[in-house]
């Protein structure tokens, strides 16, 4: 691990203020993506910008139609709120399957959307889900906030302050978990919230996308057999050493099915 200076904010202004003068400094909420890569020497920092101490970028709430989350809220946090299983049981049960109970108590929803690992489960639940991605500059729908490949809408004074779930009628998460690293081959959030659908994929692809074919399909019928033969291009999917391009797209289908049953 190279040398870097730590701050620790007391609030977000500071933190802010940090960011602008600390050019080749970083931001750093849970470290899951992070400390693994300083450790490794991948990375060179010459600051750590540290959000943990900013109780004002935590906690969960009901406001009106939305389930609104701090960006510090741990995955724990999530998968264990009242309010997020009384509302969006979904989302609690995606929170409850990432990683292993040492990640869940460390990292945050916020990191995870900034960070916008391609097999991360919180980008397939912001795009199946309508969320919008609330900073310290102004609101991002999902569709707009997930560029490329850890690549996002986000600039580089910009910090995510919250995240904004809509309230669906029905809702559920499926995913291929792979067995070491508990990151998703794939993974699909199905919603329904009057006559839209909403189909949110991650695992497959470069970043998290919608199935567009599949919401098309189930919003003539919101059943398992609707979409039973509607098939996804492997075109500009994701082929690695655990599964090829053409697995993942029939993977995506396989999953979009079972959570069309479960929701």
């Amino acid at each position: 691990m190279h040398n870097f200076a730590y701050h620790a904010p007391a609030s977000l202004d500071a933190a802010l203020k940090l960011i602008g003068e600390k050019e080749d400094g970083k931001i750093i909420a849970g470290g899951m993506t992070l400390l693994p890569t300083l450790k490794q020497r991948l990375a060179a920092p010459s600051d750590l910008i540290d959000l943990a101490g900013l109780p004002d970028l935590r906690g969960v709430k009901k406001e009106g139609g939305h389930i609104v989350i701090g960006a510090m809220t741990t995955h724990y946090e999530v998968a264990t709120s009242d309010v997020v299983k009384a509302a969006i049981p979904a989302l609690a049960h995606l929170a409850s399957i990432i990683g292993d109970p040492a990640v869940r108590h460390r990292g945050t929803i916020g990191g995870s959307l900034a960070n916008s690992d391609p097999a991360a489960d919180y980008p397939g639940a912001a795009m199946g889900l309508n969320a919008t991605i609330v900073t310290n500059k102004r609101a991002i729908a999902a569709e707009d906030y997930f560029l490329g490949l850890f690549e996002t809408a986000l600039e580089r004074d910009e910090i995510i302050v919250s995240v904004r779930f809509p309230i669906p009628e029905k809702a559920a998460y499926q995913k291929f978990r792979h067995p070491a690293s508990g990151y998703a081959v794939a993974g699909v959030m199905v919603s329904k919230t009057g006559a839209q659908v909403r189909v949110g994929v991650t695992g497959a692809g470069p970043n998290a996308f919608r199935a567009r074919d599949f919401e098309a399909a189930l919003e003539k019928s919101f059943t398992a057999e609707a979409i039973k033969d509607v098939k996804m291009s492997p075109d500009s999917l994701l082929s690695d050493i655990h599964c090829s391009a053409e697995y993942r797209a029939h993977l995506v289908g396989v999953l979009a099915r079972r959570a069309v049953a479960q929701a």
